[in-house]
C-alpha cells in the first residue's frame, strides 16, 4: 500500500463521519485528484481481497470506512457498538413516503397516511434525516420536505438513484424501528379532511429509484 493510501487510511479510521473527497485530496496538496481516487481503490482492493473485518464504502457525503454487513448482528449482540436511535413505525412511514415522493409536503404526507404528521416530521428533522428543499406554489406556499445525506449515509447510498425498492425499503429501515422516539410513537389524531387509510411502510405507488433522484 502506498504512502498516500495508508495517509487516507488514517483520516479515514480517526473520523467518525464520512469524508469528502475534497477533504482527502486536503491531506497532501501536492496529491492529484486521480492520485486520490488511485490511492481509495488501492485501499478498497486491499481491504477486499485480504479479507478484512471493515470495507471502504463510498457514501453520501463522501467515504468511510464500515463494519462489513455479516459481522455486524454479532457485534450488536456482544453490544460493543453504539446503536442508532430508534424511529416509531410511524416516523419509519413518513420517512419512506418522503424518501420516495419528494419533494413532498405534509399535506400530501397526511392524504397518504390520513392521520396528522406534525409531531413526526419535527422528529425526523431535529434527526436530520429530512429537510425543508423548497416551497411549493400553491396556496400558501407550504414548505416541501426531502432526505438528507444523513439519510444516505445511514442507508449506504451514494445517491437517490440507489435507493431500494419500496418493499426492501421497508425491510433496511427495520433496525431503526422501536418505541424509543417519543414525538413520532404518540397516538396521531386523524389529519383535518383526511378519510384514516392503512398504515404502509413504504408507498404502493411509489416511483422508480431514478424517477426518485430526478425528482429531488
Amino acid at each position: 500500500m502506498n504512502s498516500l493510501a495508508k495517509l487516507c487510511e488514517a483520516a479515514l479510521f480517526a473520523s467518525a463521519r464520512p469524508i469528502s473527497f475534497e477533504e482527502l485530496q486536503g491531506l497532501d496538496p501536492e496529491a492529484s485528484p486521480a492520485a486520490v481516487r488511485a490511492a481509495l481503490d488501492e485501499l478498497r482492493e486491499c481491504y477486499d481481497v485480504q479479507g478484512h473485518g471493515v470495507e471502504l464504502v463510498e457514501l453520501g457525503e463522501g467515504w468511510q470506512i464500515l463494519t462489513r454487513p455479516e459481522y455486524v448482528d454479532a457485534i450488536e449482540r456482544a453490544q460493543l457498538a453504539a446503536r442508532p436511535s430508534r424511529l416509531s413505525a410511524a416516523a419509519l412511514e413518513t420517512l419512506a413516503i418522503i424518501a420516495y415522493r419528494q419533494p413532498i409536503g405534509r399535506g400530501e404526507i397526511e392524504e397518504i397516511r390520513g392521520v396528522n404528521v406534525g409531531g413526526v416530521i419535527k422528529s425526523l428533522h431535529e434527526r436530520g434525516l429530512i429537510d425543508i428543499v423548497g416551497r411549493a406554489e400553491s396556496l400558501g406556499r407550504p414548505m416541501l420536505y426531502g432526505t438528507t445525506p444523513l439519510f444516505l449515509e445511514q442507508f449506504a447510498l451514494r445517491h437517490l438513484a440507489e435507493l431500494p425498492r419500496a418493499d426492501e425499503l421497508a425491510v433496511a429501515l427495520r433496525p431503526l424501528a422501536g418505541e424509543a422516539d417519543p414525538a413520532a410513537a404518540a397516538p396521531e389524531a386523524p389529519a383535518e379532511g383526511a378519510e384514516p387509510v392503512e398504515a404502509i411502510a413504504a408507498p404502493s405507488a411509489a416511483p422508480s429509484a431514478a424517477d426518485a433522484a430526478d425528482g429531488a
